[in-house]
């Protein structure tokens, strides 16, 4: 392919922005600010060999993030010392062949996602059914036929929000081997059932599988596994309440079972006992995680913004 001639620069306002390529997200071209400003302003300036038409098409595609958060509005703030990434055409393209999942994060160790609600995690009994998984596998062969990707957990198929993958299985191994301290965070937003009366509060029980998949909770010891779930109210009205639910323990469909033992069920979870379903899914989402990097040591968090369909039920 020729490379294409380049523009006449746009003129400068300021002093000019040094980029870097940053590994830890394939693609991504990084720039720091320098002066307060907006953000189309910005990129005109720095992305000088492309037309106005260009890089206004870079922003509306969703090619650019402010702090690795995804922004497209044309007139977003920018402080001094906040990072712009560019995720350049190619690999744009590779993402947008990608089906009911968002890749929020990559690098040398880690995948981090946000999965839509009805999307599988893995594969189940229908070897026909789309998956994460199989799509994440796909979108890493691309760059090398040897690569693989490797579940770290699980989200339920009608749960979306943010979810990891390994790059190696010996990152796995060791992400899995201290789940309960590599992770310092897990934090899920949930809509639920009428008016939550608690700004905030904590269930506690033990969970116990049935023969099918349903959980059953006691508060004496049942021979299940002690699940512990903290909560917050965010918002409320007479018929539903947007909460904030932080787990202490990771048990199977522990926060839709302490939620319906509370008499909130969550909206849309008729296994356990949803009268409605205002969302026409499950109103649960995993909003953020955050966990030691394998890689660097470093503290990392990972956030999914709380679909709009949620917040408009509690307002």
């Amino acid at each position: 392919m020729k490379k294409r001639k380049q523009n006449r620069p746009h003129k400068q306002t300021g002093p000019r922005r040094k980029s870097t390529t940053q590994l830890n997200k394939r693609g991504t071209t990084n720039y720091t600010v320098d002066i307060d400003t907006t953000l189309l302003p910005f990129l005109l300036e720095t992305i000088s060999n492309k037309s106005r038409n260009a890089v206004k098409s870079i922003l509306t595609r969703g090619q650019v993030s402010v702090d690795g958060k995804v922004t497209t509005k044309h007139n977003h703030p920018l402080k001094a010392g906040q990072v712009v990434g560019v995720l350049s055409n190619k690999e744009s393209k590779k993402q947008s062949q990608l089906m009911g999942l968002e890749i929020l994060h990559e690098d040398q160790e880690i995948i981090v996602i946000n999965k839509e609600a009805g999307l599988l995690s893995i594969a189940a009994d229908d070897p026909t059914d789309l998956t994460a998984y199989q799509q994440l596998s796909d979108y890493v062969k691309k760059e090398n036929p040897d690569n693989k990707i490797f579940v770290v957990h699980r989200l339920d198929r009608d749960t979306s929000g943010v979810m990891l993958y390994a790059k190696s299985e010996a990152v796995k191994e060791t992400l899995q081997k201290d789940w309960k301290n590599t992770v310092k965070e897990r934090i899920y937003t949930a809509l639920v059932e009428g008016n939550v009366k608690e700004e905030h509060g904590k269930y506690a029980s033990f969970l116990k599988e049935s023969k099918g998949i349903k959980m059953y909770s006691n508060l004496d010891d049942n021979g299940g596994k002690h699940a512990v779930t903290h909560f917050r109210k965010v918002l409320g009205n007479e018929n539903y309440s947007l909460l904030e639910v932080e787990l202490e323990t990771g048990r199977k469909h522990q926060i839709r079972v302490h939620l319906k033992e509370m008499g909130h069920p969550i909206a849309g979870d008729k296994l356990y006992d949803a009268e409605t379903n205002p969302i026409k899914r499950l109103g649960l989402h995993a909003t953020t995680l955050v966990l030691v990097h394998p890689g660097t040591n470093k503290l990392v968090r990972y956030t999914a913004e709380v679909p709009p369909a949620f917040l408009k039920r509690v307002k």
